[in-house]
């Protein structure tokens, strides 16, 4: 690590149990972001700054001016931008050592394991349950950490897959029907708790890296912001699970019918 490094992330080096080997480890880490919108704003702006040593960003979508509310690493310039540019410029803007690679289009089932095998960490920071569960289904069927999240109206949730820990099928088996999906365009979304919540995945990913910590493993973070009541849901890896149980069903990653959905 070199003087003007050690000088950067000297606030991570004083920390008890991180140290300069926890910064190395952050320094050579590879993560990768799906989604660079409300979640992915402050995901990638931390995860910059912290040092992460490549971070590719995934999303096919343009910056339009609702997104502003939200949004945060795009302002008002970047409007007609791809989100994918937008954010690569101020995360270099921020720390111009990570490496940064875009991939300017949506999630599918065909590109998610081509895209998802090189990195250590993947980070759902969609608000797409057919691209939470093409997610899902890939890092589990490629062995990779993950960390997974859902916002809307004023309440947020959040959990992170290891290898063998429970994932969202676990709970969630199969998505609701299409006639049940309420999005943040249909009901509204409370920005800042949308930034909370990125900020708590972006820890996630950090301490897994460095190893500090205990993840949120087989629990289910859960935030009310009208009452700040945060409550923690236990979930357990399920033997049945169709997906990571002992006997799985399935074995190739699909793309369910639902409306093409912004990010968070």
């Amino acid at each position: 690590m070199t003087p003007q490094q050690k000088r950067r992330y000297s606030r991570h080096i004083l920390l008890n149990g991180f140290g300069l080997e926890g910064q190395e480890k952050i320094l050579a880490g590879k993560v990768l972001v799906v989604g660079a919108g409300g979640l992915g704003s402050p995901i990638l702006q931390y995860l910059a700054a912290a040092g992460i040593g490549h971070i590719g960003i995934m999303d096919g979508d343009m910056v339009s001016l609702s997104n502003l509310q939200r949004q945060t690493i795009h302002t008002t310039s970047d409007i007609s931008r791809p989100k994918t540019d937008s954010a690569k410029e101020k995360i270099l803007a921020l720390n111009p050592e990570v490496r940064v690679t875009t991939f300017p289009y949506f999630i599918t089932q065909d590109n998610a394991l081509d895209i998802i095998r090189p990195y250590d960490f993947i980070i759902d920071a969609t608000d797409n349950f057919s691209a939470k569960y093409i997610i899902n289904d890939a890092c589990v069927m490629l062995s990779k950490p993950f960390s997974m999240a859902g916002v809307n109206r004023y309440g947020m949730q959040v959990t992170t897959h290891l290898v063998g820990s429970a994932c969202y099928r676990c709970f969630f088996p199969e998505p609701p029907v299409q006639e049940e999906v309420e999005t943040c365009a249909m009901v509204g979304v409370l920005g800042s708790i949308v930034g909370m919540c990125g900020t708590i995945q972006a820890t996630e990913c950090i301490k897994h890296l460095s190893g500090v910590g205990q993840l949120l493993t087989n629990r289910l973070l859960c935030i009310d912001a009208l009452t700040m009541q945060f409550s923690t849901i236990k979930i357990e890896r399920n033997p049945d699970c169709p997906l990571c149980g002992n006997s799985p069903s399935i074995n190739q990653l699909r793309e369910y019918a639902f409306k093409p959905c912004k990010q968070q």
